[in-house]
């Protein structure tokens, strides 16, 4: 049921958010790590809907400091020191999962988060069925911007392994055996050239 798969999301989310408090709490500086709020699952038999959630009310001003697409632009993630450290715990998921899990939608009042969701780059990874959106990852390795609390925590950074596959493709093309003639040479290099171009947009 949706629900109760909303459940095994929020709570898979609230133990990385957790793991992820142990190693980021005693970093000299780092300060309060923000929490997923845990989410339960009630049942009432003699209900219409027999299952339920529950979780603690947030009181304050909800703000998304993460979204799944790019069409939201919001200042607060990169302000505010929630949402930096928001993004950071996105990065810091992405790379304790090898690029296969991402928590998306944090969202809540201050450091205290709910309703989140989890991208996954294969259908069926820890048992993640409906929200496999594999274009978040891809965006969000596109357009996460590295912060202090990545630094902290010695994140690598999703730019600099790009342009160093960027840079291993085009030292390649040099090193070419100079037994090929140059007019062969031409459009190879155009050829090249363009899909250099087009993989940048």
């Amino acid at each position: 049921s949706v629900v109760i798969q909303e459940c095994y999301v929020q709570n898979t989310a609230r133990e990385y958010a957790k793991l992820y408090a142990a190693e980021a709490e005693p970093l000299e500086g780092f300060g309060e790590v923000p929490e997923i709020i845990p989410i339960f699952l009630i049942h009432r038999p003699a209900n219409n809907i027999p299952y339920a959630t529950v979780e603690e009310e947030l009181v304050g001003e909800f703000v998304k400091y993460s979204v799944k697409d790019g069409k939201e632009v919001n200042f607060l993630r990169r302000d505010s020191e929630a949402g930096q450290k928001c993004c950071t715990f996105q990065h810091w998921v992405y790379e304790k999962t090898n690029g296969n899990l991402l928590v998306t939608d944090l969202q809540g009042v201050g450091m205290k988060l709910t309703d989140v969701g989890i991208a996954t780059l294969a259908k069926g990874y820890k048992g993640f069925k409906g929200n496999c959106s594999f274009s978040f990852i891809e965006q969000f390795r596109a357009l996460h911007q590295c912060n202090e609390y990545c630094e902290m925590l010695g994140l690598k950074s999703l730019r600099t392994t790009h342009q160093k596959q960027r840079k291993a493709t085009s030292t390649k093309s040099k090193n070419l055996p100079n037994s090929s003639t140059l007019k062969k040479m031409v459009p190879k290099k155009a050829r090249e050239h363009r899909d250099f171009i087009s993989s940048e947009h």
